[in-house]
């Protein structure tokens, strides 16, 4: 092997690299943030292709692109004992996504595939095909891609796939559109996938509901990580009614760092106290500050969930008060001059002394704040004139 890799590197043109010399006997190769480029690939994948001792490949950050890519593709042909293959921040491009894809298609050995590249919204497609009848393939990242609305849709169908148990779809931007399609698809579709990263993508509360409906259905998800996702108290309520019907999720890992407070740490916990489907034996909520009922309830919970851990960021917490609604301005005023039997008219036309039906603003603002019998507070005065003059232009028009 060393010869031929050697001999490869001369005729290629390019520097060998020692430490691939001095590991020829490991069944791991690490060769990441190495600066192979296609050449320097190509020269390694020569000597690769009858290396029979390899099982692992480490090849991310090494600026492989498209034509690096077939030189990988082309020496898995003939290599059948490599099954974990990293080929992560390469700039493969559209072209390197439809080469890796259409080699997996034949692909009889490849069981752990990870492809953080930045693929667009387009690439999805030729995963989403790929994966509907490629099932050696057990774990899948797709993480730090550029996959949304139409991605979400594509992968959504990708997850029909019966072979996947690990999928990595971390920062992406699988928000509303793109959030609610991947989670049809979770719904419909999959048999086998039982660990999913939704990290950074944005999801909210649209995502959360429509995430809460394919956990009734999933019977098969094991962990699920929902951080970062912009997820409030509201959302997490949402998600908390399909958690009352799954009885196989056992890792809500981080939904922390969501807007979530302790309103929505309490949803969590009732339904798992609730529900005696329940197999939830972790929750991570550690960014949200819980207060003395929590923990009151996680003891009650505990009794009949004795496994359950929960990791949150520590008591102090406090249960925001609603604010109240305050009326609007428009009808006090309207309820003041009803009281006195007064016209809405009557009341502008004491403002107005020019009679012009237009006036300044800080003319209206004064005659409100003197009459005391009004019960306007300053946040409502100023809503007011925000409405009667929605121009700015510095007058309230009554006519």
């Amino acid at each position: 092997p060393a010869e031929i890799y050697q001999h490869a590197c001369r005729v290629v043109g390019v520097v060998p690299v020692s430490y691939y010399l001095r590991n020829l006997s490991d069944s791991i190769l690490n060769l990441n943030h190495r600066g192979l480029g296609p050449l320097g690939v190509k020269a390694l994948a020569i000597a690769l292709a009858s290396d029979v001792r390899l099982t692992t490949l480490e090849l991310k950050d090494n600026y492989l692109l498209a034509e690096g890519t077939r030189y990988i593709v082309e020496m898995l042909k003939a290599n059948v004992t490599i099954q974990n293959l990293n080929l992560s921040n390469n700039h493969l491009q559209t072209a390197g996504a439809e080469c890796i894809t259409k080699f997996l298609v034949d692909n009889i050995s490849i069981q752990s595939l990870k492809l953080s590249n930045g693929f667009k919204e387009d690439d999805a497609k030729y995963f989403a095909d790929t994966f509907s009848t490629n099932y050696r393939v057990k774990e899948l990242d797709l993480s730090h891609n550029d996959f949304s609305g139409k991605g979400g849709e594509h992968l959504g169908q990708l997850l029909s796939n019966e072979g996947l148990e690990t999928l990595d779809l971390s920062w992406n931007h699988l928000r509303m559109k793109g959030a609610v399609a991947l989670s049809a698809g979770l719904k419909q579709g999959n048999i086998t996938l039982k660990h999913l990263d939704l990290s950074w993508n944005g999801f909210g509360n649209e995502g959360a509901l429509a995430l809460g409906e394919a956990l009734k259905y999933n019977n098969t998800l094991v962990l699920l990580n929902l951080s970062h996702n912009r997820i409030t108290n509201e959302g997490a309520e949402m998600l908390c009614k399909g958690l009352e019907a799954n009885d196989t999720l056992h890792t809500l890992r981080q939904l922390a760092y969501n807007t979530l407070t302790v309103e929505g740490a309490l949803a969590l916990l009732n339904t798992v106290k609730n529900s005696h489907r329940s197999a939830l034996e972790e929750i991570n909520i550690s960014n949200v500050l819980v207060n003395e009922n929590f923990v009151r309830l996680l003891e009650v919970t505990r009794q009949w969930h004795p496994g359950l851990e929960v990791h949150y960021g520590g008591v102090g917490g406090f249960m925001a008060k609603k604010p109240n609604k305050r009326p609007d301005p428009m009808k006090v005023i309207q309820d003041y001059l009803d009281e006195r039997k007064l016209r809405l008219w009557d009341f502008f036309r004491n403002i107005d002394k020019d009679g012009t039906m237009r006036v300044p603003v800080s003319d209206f603002r004064r005659a409100v704040q003197q009459q005391s019998t009004i019960p306007l507070d300053r946040h409502q005065i100023e809503e007011l004139i925000q409405k009667l003059d929605k121009d700015r232009t510095g007058l309230v028009d009554y006519r």
